[in-house]
């Protein structure tokens, strides 16, 4: 068998769920596993509904024809966000290099096995679009028996050529920052602007459907797409081989793939080696000044080095900052933007008022920054090299507690500026905003006490890329959806009890509530600490 091909093979063996699902007899780990493909499936069928629903928009207004177009971008679109997001980690950084570099395969060989693996892991999301699009324009078009199979294998080949562009980009970024301790800066702004541009869509769509804009905003998109595949050749040459069955088309589309996959590895092959060896080694400049020596508190020593920890990983970076930097913009924006009408358009003119909402304005602030606490994944970050952390001479309970004091370093500033400015935006009285502070105060120690909780109880640490435990950990999903579902409940709650007593009574109430929530929580996580102990 090729040598690659084994590579390949090994690589996806040894993260596949279905292999350790079949090798495993632990009967908990079976049942973890077969609930992350049910979450699975029911992304991919959410996908899945949703290009049907674009589908038949397109088919009811009589624009049936640019379907290919649309199905085309968005493979490409997915192919070439999920390709950058994933380059730092996946194709340089990646945990098993010392392994796989000592194998004996090029450096260039090795980097293509891993371009596709990402290829291939992220599949299935590709053809949830092509079969959907597929379905749709099927309906509508009602084209001949052989456009099915064509479609579907063209879509292979769909998200490469978007993949190889953002790999690039990757590793122009990687090359460059190799030499600087904050390599990750360039690749965390072009995540966080990503999720930005998405929830900014949310409004647009809201606009559209409200306003009876759907017919026009689908001839633009219907425009846009066109000149898209002008140029962007791939998309011309996939509508052009499903649509009119042009021979031509087809084997440009499978040519020119094929060259580009083979060319663009050749100077990534050339500094493969060079850039992973710079990115393990954390190379900087060679400047070095000596300076006096401080002895730090242990607690915030560890604080510190999660922190640095946190600057050395985009997936870290952007998942513990983008609900700060939500939270400090919507800060910022209140300022400026009149909330009772915001308020207002949000509830479709019902008589809630701004001075109601008083109570609730920590929790809307929670809802931001408590979206994601460090502590649930930090404890699994450790990983294989967690017998380093047995060995060190400190306690659990002392390592847990500077894990919770740097989500409260990260998660306070924020979320006290944001109650601060929606108190001053609210108008609330100084004695009521200086309760509500120290209500968002103990909503953050909760969280960091919570997460941690979550995070030692469900501590994974056989992971291969910290994408798994960021992302996709069992602790961060224990986490993250019963505190949003709760907040969100507790946030109306919390509104209802305003409008039949004193806004400050019911602050003054839930203070000492919340403390006591986190205490609980503080004290379960020192007690899972101490039995890890």
């Amino acid at each position: 068998m090729n040598k690659n091909i084994i590579l390949l093979r090994t690589l996806l063996k040894s993260t596949s769920r279905a292999n350790c699902y079949k090798h495993c007899k632990d009967k908990k780990k079976r049942g973890k596993i077969v609930g992350s493909w049910i979450g699975a499936v029911l992304l991919y069928l959410m996908l899945m509904c949703y290009c049907v629903a674009n589908c038949i928009g397109y088919g009811k207004f009589g624009l049936t024809a640019f379907i290919p177009d649309m199905c085309a971008m968005v493979i490409s679109l997915l192919a070439f966000v999920f390709t950058l997001f994933k380059t730092n980690g996946y194709l340089f950084g990646f945990k098993e290099y010392d392994m796989l570099m000592s194998l004996p395969f090029e450096p260039k060989n090795i980097a293509a096995c891993k371009f596709m693996y990402m290829y291939i892991t992220s599949l299935p999301w590709y053809m949830s679009v092509s079969v959907s699009m597929l379905a749709g324009y099927g309906i509508y078009a009602k084209p001949s028996l052989i456009v099915y199979p064509l479609w579907l294998i063209l879509s292979l080949l769909l998200p490469i050529i978007p993949m190889l562009a953002a790999a690039f980009i990757g590793f122009i970024i990687a090359r460059l920052g190799s030499g600087f301790k904050n390599k990750t800066i360039a690749q965390t702004v072009i995540s966080i602007a990503f999720v930005g541009l998405c929830f900014g869509l949310r409004f647009f769509l809201q606009d559209m459907f409200q306003n009876n804009k759907v017919k026009d905003t689908l001839n633009t998109l219907s425009a846009t797409t066109d000149k898209a595949s002008r140029i962007y050749l791939p998309m011309k040459w996939f509508k052009g081989a499903v649509t009119d069955l042009n021979v031509l088309h087809m084997l440009i589309f499978t040519a020119v793939t094929v060259v580009l996959f083979i060319v663009t590895f050749i100077p990534v092959g050339r500094s493969y080696r060079k850039i992973n060896s710079a990115l393990r080694s954390h190379a900087a400049s060679g400047g070095f000044v000596m300076k006096e020596q401080k002895q730090k508190n242990l607690v915030n020593a560890i604080a510190f080095k999660e922190f640095r920890r946190m600057t050395g990983s985009v997936v870290y970076m952007t998942n513990a900052l983008i609900g700060e930097i939500m939270c400090f913009v919507a800060g910022v924006a209140v300022l400026f933007i009149d909330p009772q009408k915001v308020l207002s358009s949000m509830t479709k003119g019902s008589p809630l008022t701004v001075e109601m909402l008083i109570p609730a304005l920590p929790f809307i602030a929670y809802f931001f920054v408590g979206m994601v606490a460090t502590t649930a994944f930090t404890p699994s970050l450790e990983g294989k090299n967690y017998w380093i952390v047995q060995s060190l001479p400190i306690s659990k309970k002392t390592l847990y507690q500077g894990k919770m004091l740097f989500n409260m370093y990260l998660t306070v500033p924020f979320a006290v500026f944001a109650t601060l400015t929606f108190s001053i935006s609210a108008k609330a009285s100084l004695l009521n905003t200086l309760l509500l502070i120290l209500l968002v105060i103990c909503l953050c120690a909760f969280s960091s006490a919570w997460g941690c909780v979550c995070g030692i109880k469900h501590m994974r640490l056989d992971w291969e890329n910290e994408v798994e435990v960021i992302k996709q950990g069992t602790a961060v999903v224990i986490y993250l959806f019963p505190n949003m579902f709760v907040t969100m409940g507790l946030t109306v709650l919390v509104v209802y009890l305003g409008t039949i007593m004193s806004p400050l009574l019911v602050t003054a109430i839930l203070i000492p509530i919340t403390a006591v929530l986190a205490l609980l929580s503080y004290l379960r996580a020192m007690s899972l600490a101490e039995k890890r102990g």
